[in-house]
């Protein structure tokens, strides 16, 4: 062998352990959080089916005769709810209850069902409370608010770093190309080698949907989702930005749509009232004058044939309006109406075709994510990702634990830089791109700094 073949190859076995190094931190960092992940979307996936399961005497009604007006709805559930009314959802179908959601004087809105046309109510609930709630909650946030949505955030960009990382090292190498062990696991094989094998295949059959999944849900994530919604404004393909001084839509309208959640929030036109309604809606909810609109404003939405499945947030305040946001599973359908408290007059009718090409190709990929867009299919595509991460996870963390000397991390070792130069290149630019992540490899180079600082030198 010539001293440049040699050269060549020992350069590539550097870049070859280096980006196994790489790999490996990024696991390392991801893999707990990625498995609950997996595990809270693949419930949130069927949500519906799970809590028409567990909850079927509140999610669904015998039907006995004509839906009464919602404001019969609200009293009934205010009956049964202390508490300022915040919104009504009406039923898609004649077989399911209207559900009020009403803010008590502390704690989490409460969801009170309720039969339409006889008016009992089926149940209070806290939506949080609930399996589908939680498995939401955590899904965003880890149940612990901000400092949960940047660790989720964090765990998405590494896992970027350890698709991308795995798919190098997967990538068939020689003259000879076996489908056993690329593209499907050698069954034959026993211990690590059969658990190299099917972490390998798993990984790259399920590559591209996680990284569907990561693109996906990052529009929400708290930095990264800023920047995005930043990026598409500025470019004119998303929605006009609020007025500096208005409110954002998802300040007053629980779920607002990506597209809308910072949009600026219309207002209702001074009324010689305003003062007394003003008092009574001081907790963000819908005074008793907004609740005894309520009914105006559903006749002039089924006068468009807006008949059910909808939400209608009250008015919060005298200049606040009636906000009814239909958001079904093909965003094509979305239309947010917004109305006059006092007038009951429409002030703006938004719809999927007001929106710029940037945001309406995230309201697509929110949907895809959400296994929402093309039924049964589209959840069981969705849950294959979740599935694969699983079995990566658990067969990663496997690999690891046999072959760690005990009490030892053993990472793979260290390669100089100098050998690495385009795989770091890659990852500053994917820092500048995603500067949460680019604030996590700052951290990660220095704590790797100090561990090799404070390794014994060998004597």
């Amino acid at each position: 062998m010539s001293n440049s073949e040699a050269s060549t190859r020992s350069a590539a076995g550097a870049l070859y352990r280096a980006i196994w190094r790489w790999h490996f931190y990024a696991g390392l960092i991801v893999a707990p959080i990625l498995l609950v992940m997996a595990v809270t979307g693949s419930i949130y996936l069927f949500n519906s089916e799970i809590e028409d399961w567990l909850h079927h005497d509140r999610r669904f009604v015998n039907v006995e005769g004509a839906a009464m007006p919602a404001s019969h709805s609200i009293a009934a559930a205010q009956g049964a709810q202390a508490g300022q009314v915040v919104s009504i959802d009406m039923p898609a179908t004649p077989d399911r209850p209207a559900e009020v959601a009403i803010q008590p004087a502390s704690g989490a809105p409460v969801q009170v069902a309720v039969e339409p046309a006889t008016m009992e109510v089926l149940g209070t609930y806290v939506a949080g409370d609930t399996l589908v709630g939680l498995a939401r909650e955590i899904h965003r946030s880890l149940t612990i608010g901000t400092l949960g949505r940047g660790i989720v955030e964090l765990a998405a960009c590494w896992t970027l770093v350890m698709v991308g990382t795995g798919i190098y090292l997967w990538w068939p190498r020689g003259a000879a190309f076996h489908l056993g062990g690329v593209l499907f696991p050698r069954v034959w094989l026993r211990g690590r080698a059969l658990l190299k094998d099917v972490h390998a295949v798993t990984g790259v059959w399920v590559a591209a949907l996680i990284v569907f999944l990561i693109a996906t849900g990052l529009p929400w994530a708290g930095v990264q989702g800023g920047i995005i919604r930043q990026g598409v404004t500025a470019m004119g393909i998303g929605y006009p930005p609020r007025g500096a001084q208005s409110v954002p839509m998802q300040a007053v309208v629980k779920d607002a749509p990506w597209t809308l959640a910072e949009a600026a929030m219309p207002k209702s036109a001074p009324s010689e009232h305003a003062g007394h309604a003003g008092h009574e809606a001081a907790s963000g909810g819908g005074d008793a004058a907004a609740v005894a609109g309520v009914d105006r404003i559903t006749d002039a939405l089924w006068a468009k044939d807006i008949t059910g499945g909808y939400r209608l947030t009250l008015p919060a305040g005298p200049t606040g309006v009636y906000t009814a946001s239909i958001y079904p599973d093909q965003p094509q359908g979305q239309r947010t109406l917004y109305f006059d408290r006092h007038t009951g007059a429409l002030i703006k009718d938004v719809g999927y075709g007001d929106y710029g090409w940037g945001a309406k190709a995230i309201e697509l990929g929110v949907q895809f994510h959400m296994g929402n867009y093309f039924g049964r299919a589209n959840q069981i595509l969705m849950l294959l990702p979740c599935i694969g991460i699983v079995l990566l996870v658990v067969s990663g963390i496997w690999m690891w634990w046999k072959r760690r000397p005990a009490g030892r991390l053993a990472a793979p070792p260290k390669v100089p830089d100098a050998q690495v130069k385009g795989a770091l290149a890659l990852l500053a630019l994917a820092g500048v791109l995603l500067p949460l992540f680019g604030a996590s490899l700052i951290a990660v180079f220095a704590l790797d700094r100090i561990m090799v600082a404070l390794k014994p030198k060998a004597a």
